[in-house]
């Protein structure tokens, strides 16, 4: 496994990638786990019906109860009929699966160790971006390695960077603080800005 990655769009040298936590081995089950918790976390949890208690519906009958020649009926807020209320339908809940921090961590280094095996991970000097550019950046992320959808994490004081890449297709940019195992494992390529590794590096490091 490659101890470093490169650079990308101008920048010099390699990014030293931490073993402690881009050697960690793979644990399936765990990553699942980790990114069904971040998935459900997502939803909104909203939806919500009207049972048959709650519509507004006429108490009266439909029609009498004899001489129309058709069967008796019964409310008219059942389910089968327009207007009625919704049987067995959505109602506003939570979807939050807890997973513990220790896990998620671990999760989140194995994500990592993945792409560091697949050589996937490049840097960025984002000191080079001193004026927004998505020109410079589609340039960058034409030289760099694979196929597949890219993941930009930044940091803090690097806004300009951001705005070069976001505009880009097949490029999400996200905040090092933001970053999940779902972000990590959903993309086929990450690239990583000097301070925005160390984040998460600090972010995922066992404790």
């Amino acid at each position: 496994m490659p101890a470093s990655a490169k650079y990308i769009g101008g920048g010099t040298g390699t990014l030293a990638l931490d073993d402690a936590v881009f050697g960690e081995s793979f644990h399936g089950p765990l990553v699942h786990e980790a990114v069904r918790a971040e998935l459900a976390a997502q939803r909104r949890g909203t939806a919500s019906t009207k049972t048959r208690a709650e519509v507004a519906m006429t108490g009266a009958k439909a029609w009498r109860q004899k001489g129309t020649g058709r069967a008796r009926v019964g409310a008219l807020s059942t389910p089968n009929r327009t207007g009625g209320g919704v049987a067995f339908g959505p109602k506003p809940r939570g979807y939050t699966v807890k997973v513990n921090r220790k896990a998620r961590r671990r999760a989140l280094r194995a994500a990592l160790t993945v792409h560091a095996e697949r050589g996937s991970i490049a840097g960025i000097d984002a000191s080079t971006f001193d004026a927004p550019s998505t020109k410079s950046a589609a340039a960058a992320i034409g030289s760099l390695d694979g196929e597949g959808s890219v993941l930009v994490v930044l940091t803090d004081g690097e806004e300009t960077c951001v705005k070069s890449f976001r505009n880009l297709r097949d490029v999400s940019v996200m905040h090092a603080d933001d970053v999940g195992v779902a972000d990590v494992i959903g993309h086929a390529r990450l690239v990583l800005s000097e301070a925005a590794l160390a984040r998460l590096t600090e972010k995922a490091a066992s404790k």
